[in-house]
């Protein structure tokens, strides 16, 4: 049967690591007739986890998508559900998954209860304006302490936190709080729990308030608080709790009825953060869940299948994408005909012919797709984007290389696609050391994407960490002189250039200056000298790095009628430049980078005494509020010292700390780093 708008739901199962959303979703699937049997992450048959590295490791490495077609008292609904890897080294395509959802429902192990992820995954829904749900999972666990759990996400996250059900007969079945006054559980009688729910949704409407408040819950018209709750939820005044046990499949049913009868359709969410413009001159742009207006989408996930080729999975926020649509993408001014359309079980692609607003769908063999696309079908909606997720800056880099000649092509193009799935990887190529750097989330986000490499492309690379990006400069003015001559016989070559070198400001760049008389160089050799000079620039004139933030200024030379030619004067200036630097005090720069770690407030002592070994000046630290109970810690660090920095963070904060860096300036190295930088550098023989 086809359904509408008002029947979907889309939610994102989120959480910390281990505390059983894969097993979850199987049972989600199970218990709404998708699967017969639910799998299981250890004998590596889930939907979710279908990948090889997934199914080896025992954990999700990316994002799965599946429906569930459910009866919904007299209609039903269509239930799209996200599951998102826990460990945090792969939250980009967690956190792109929060882009195509209106509730994000964070699952949480009854034995250990709020962690680090939970913390960071909540505050992220917040921040997109998700509706917040939470599950307390594995209640019917030996160590299970659901009461204390429930407490514990009270504190942490505010009354808002309810509970629409309970445990009762220790985790062997759960009791509706929520529709039911009475009744008992294993934490104790319904009826309080009840009533803290109906306050607390009442208070978003006044006229429901008065008539509560007047006649109790009996002067609620039929409706009204299901209204109320919706409004809440959309709100953050309320945080609904559920409990289940997945393995067993208690309270799953019941978590499938409130999904579909409680949480928001795309028409009663929040509107998506839809802008036009860049910058400053952005300007909000509405969107309405109707079927038949222009097609809005956005894609949020991009995988390149073997079978398929390349698949754009997109949400619908408008209009109806059609088999045979013809949709632009971003800007585009050439359309492309929706020739494949499909709906997504894991890893299986089912064909559909209609993906209407609200739903998740995905478009095959377009290679103008990309992450955070917009697919539309009016030039009306051109300069049209989600406002884009906050992710994770990548800071973790490693240079590779192909370990056989000739397959640079091949691994650029693999490296394209893997960073093309995964928002938070990255491929760099620095032309300046000639090199191609990987940057991921961690370690291990990096093992597993060159792990990808090998299995899907059969690529194996070498690897090293990346060369720190060094300059040189001088520090006080100098002259340099340089007489070019040469005969082999027939035309020989003769240039001579005098010039001096100046310091600029750090950050200034370069400058050259003319200033000969009397034709002395002639003009038309003056843009020679300026080339061998950039030549010395790029080259280095002590350890090989590029020369930075200096005035070259070219006074006197002499010139052959005959035997001066261009590149006699490229050859001069190149070599008198060279003369002066040497005479400059040069200097070796290195860039500095601004960091900021996020770690918990027990271990900033351990984190400022580690940076204090790394070269760092610590230029502030700020409290955590309570809620989130981090520090930050600022600080200027230079980039060669963060060298296994990651590793060591993880260490001091058993895996809850984390940090962001950006280039903030360069200075000079110490004097023992340049001189085995100088006495490092092999360059070429100058011919005369």
């Amino acid at each position: 049967m086809p359904y509408t708008t008002h029947d979907i739901r889309n939610v994102a199962l989120a959480g910390h690591p281990g505390a059983g959303k894969t097993t979850l979703f199987e049972a989600l699937l199970h218990a709404g007739g998708v699967l017969a049997t639910a799998g299981s992450v250890e004998r590596g048959n889930t939907v979710s986890d279908s990948d090889p590295l997934e199914k080896q490791r025992g954990h999700s490495l990316d994002i799965a998508i599946a429906s569930i077609d459910l009866a919904n008292g007299d209609g039903r609904a269509h239930l799209n559900f996200i599951d998102t890897p826990g460990y945090p080294d792969f939250r980009g395509p967690a956190l792109s998954a929060l882009s195509a959802v209106e509730t994000a429902l964070v699952v949480v192990d009854a034995d250990t209860g709020v962690e680090h992820g939970t913390l960071r995954l909540m505050e992220r829904a917040r921040e997109r304006g998700l509706c917040r749900a939470i599950v307390v999972n594995k209640i019917d666990h030996e160590h299970a302490d659901c009461g204390r759990v429930l407490m514990q996400l009270r504190e942490t996250f505010g009354p808002e936190v309810l509970p629409l059900n309970l445990p009762a007969d220790w985790g062997r079945r759960v009791v509706d709080c929520f529709d039911a006054g009475a009744g008992d559980s294993d934490l104790g009688p319904v009826s309080e729990w009840h009533q803290r729910i109906l306050d607390q949704v009442v208070e978003v409407d006044p006229e429901a308030m008065d008539r509560y408040l007047e006649n109790g819950e009996a002067g609620l018209a039929p409706g009204e608080l299901h209204d109320a709750f919706e409004k809440a939820l959309r709100e953050g005044h309320l945080v609904p709790v559920c409990f289940v046990s997945a393995r067993s499949g208690v309270g799953v049913r019941e978590l499938l009825q409130l999904v579909a009868r409680l949480f928001p359709d795309p028409t009663e969410a929040n509107p998506p953060p839809l802008v036009a413009g860049d910058g400053g001159g952005q300007r909000p742009v509405p969107v309405h869940p109707d079927a038949d207006g222009h097609v809005i989408a956005d894609v949020f996930k991009v995988v390149n299948d073997p079978f398929v080729g390349k698949l754009g999975v997109f949400r619908v926020y408008q209009g109806t994408v059609r088999r045979d649509t013809q949709l632009f993408v971003d800007d585009g001014r050439k359309p492309f005909r929706v020739g494949h359309l499909f709906a997504l079980r894991g890893r299986e692609h089912v064909e559909i012919e209609q993906a209407i607003a609200g739903d998740i769908a995905a478009v095959g063999k377009i290679e103008e797709v990309h992450f955070d696309a917009v697919l539309h079908d009016s030039h009306d909606e051109d300069g049209v984007h989600l406002a884009p997720v906050s992710f994770p800056k990548p800071m973790f880099g490693l240079a590779v290389q192909a370990t056989s000649r000739g397959q640079e092509q091949k691994l650029s193009q693999a490296l394209r696609k893997l960073a093309e799935e995964d928002p938070a990887f990255v491929v760099e190529h620095n032309v300046e050391v000639n090199e191609t750097v990987i940057r991921g989330l961690s370690e291990l986000h990096l093992r597993v994407m060159l792990e990808r490499l090998k299995e899907r492309f059969g690529l194996e690379v070498v690897t090293r960490p990346p060369r720190i990006a060094y300059r040189e400069t001088i520090s006080v003015p100098a002259e340099g002189h340089h007489r070019h001559k040469k005969q082999t016989g027939g035309a020989g070559q003769f240039a001579e250039v005098f010039l001096r070198v100046e310091p600029l400001e750090r950050g200034a760049g370069f400058e050259f200056v003319d200033e000969v008389k009397g034709g002395t160089i002639p003009g038309q050799f003056i843009p020679a000298v300026e080339k061998g000079v950039r030549q010395a620039l790029q080259g280095g004139a002590i350890s090989g790095h590029p020369v930075q933030d200096v005035r070259v200024v070219v006074y006197d030379g002499r010139h052959h009628p005959v035997d001066s030619k261009e590149i006699a004067f490229v050859t001069a200036g190149r070599k008198a430049f060279l003369d002066a630097v040497a005479k400059a005090r040069p200097l070796v720069l290195e860039p500095v980078v601004a960091l900021e770690v996020s770690v918990p407030e027990a271990q900033v002592g351990d984190v400022t005494g580690a940076l204090a070994t790394r070269r760092a000046r610590i230029v502030g630290t700020d409290s955590g509020d309570g809620l989130r109970a981090e520090s930050i810690v600022r600080a200027q660090v230079p980039q060669a010292e963060l060298e296994g920095f990651a590793a060591e963070l993880k260490s001091l904060t058993a895996g809850k700390g984390r940090y962001a860096l950006d280039f903030s300036h360069y200075e000079p190295v110490p004097p023992n780093v340049q001189q085995k930088l100088v006495e490092g550098w092999k360059p070429k023989p100058e011919e005369d």
